[in-house]
């Protein structure tokens, strides 16, 4: 049967932090190489709260270390959960085309200035021929021609900017569901930690105990048989923490994710508001001039007539 440790899932624990690498100043001489069994991690349990801790102990008492089947189905209902949450994220991931919406602001660039080379005032031996009228009908047909383009590009970034936000909202919600599996996979490695300690310093520290008195093999055999069965327990407690590495990896990837979608939609929101509506604001200025100096150029004109 599998054993599931059911629990309101709060904001993940924090990771654990390393001691600092003390810098050696001075040499030493090298000393002999004595090798040292490793102290397993130890999770925190400071941050527990006193429904995860009373949850936690009501589960150890459920938990039998001897027996295969809870041993191997301890925490692969988290292990499972946190597989088809690396499926449903690398989907979604493969379903976003964020290089289109950079292909698009590169090609509205590429229309903006087109227009300024069309709507150029010729040089040289040309400006001779060319009047102000010619130039303001030349920029006129030169805005016609990329305002349609431009517009269609900004109908398409403004639908890419609606899915982006959606996708803002998705990488916050696989957060928090990452979150709560670093959470759950932090309880059951508590949980079997604590488990492992108490049968060690507990029974296996009393059948040792017992064959060292009895001197009997049958005694001394089942001391050792429950130490493998420790053993074992406690490789599934390792792989448990690399399932929880795993998680505490994936959450700084998704937040580079969203990070990456909310810059493309500042990006949009800036171009749809400032770049668009100043180049367009131009197009009305140096129209609005050109009718200025027509008007002056009449006005000129009567005024010579009047004075004459």
């Amino acid at each position: 049967p599998m054993l599931s440790l059911n629990l309101e899932i709060p904001d993940p624990v924090a990771p654990e932090t390393a001691e600092p690498v003390k810098s050696v100043q001075e040499p030493i001489e090298a000393a002999p190489v004595v090798e040292e069994e490793k102290e397993p991690v130890r999770l925190d349990k400071s941050q527990l709260t006193e429904a995860e801790k009373a949850a936690i102990e009501e589960f150890i008492g459920k938990v039998d270390v001897t027996n295969p089947d809870h041993v191997l189905m301890f925490g692969a209902d988290a292990q499972k959960q946190l597989g088809e949450f690396a499926d449903s994220a690398l989907e979604a991931v493969r379903g976003q085309d964020t290089g289109e919406v950079g292909k698009m602001l590169e090609d509205l660039v590429v229309e903006l200035k087109d227009f300024e080379k069309d709507a150029e005032e010729p040089t040289g031996f040309f400006k001779i021929f060319s009047s102000a009228k010619k130039r303001i009908e030349r920029m006129k047909a030169s805005y016609n021609k990329v305002s349609v383009n431009v517009d269609a590009i900004q109908t398409s970034l403004e639908g890419h900017q609606v899915q982006l936000l959606k996708d803002v909202a998705m990488f916050d919600r696989m957060y928090d569901k990452n979150a709560a599996y670093f959470r759950q996979l932090t309880l059951y490695i508590i949980a079997g930690q604590e488990k492992l300690d108490r049968v060690r310093k507990g029974e296996l520290a009393e059948l040792h105990a017992k064959a060292a008195a009895s001197g009997d093999a049958m005694d001394a055999q089942a001391a050792n048989d429950l130490a493998a069965q420790c053993d074992r327990f406690e490789k599934k407690l390792n792989d448990l923490m690399l399932t929880r590495h795993v998680a505490l990896q994936t959450a700084p990837q998704i937040r580079l994710l969203q990070n990456n979608d909310s810059l493309l939609v500042e990006r949009i929101q800036s171009t749809i508001a400032n770049t668009l509506p100043l180049w367009k604001n131009q197009m009305v200025l140096a129209l609005g001039l050109h009718n200025s100096q027509q008007a002056l150029k009449a006005q000129q004109a009567v005024t010579d007539m009047t004075n004459e």
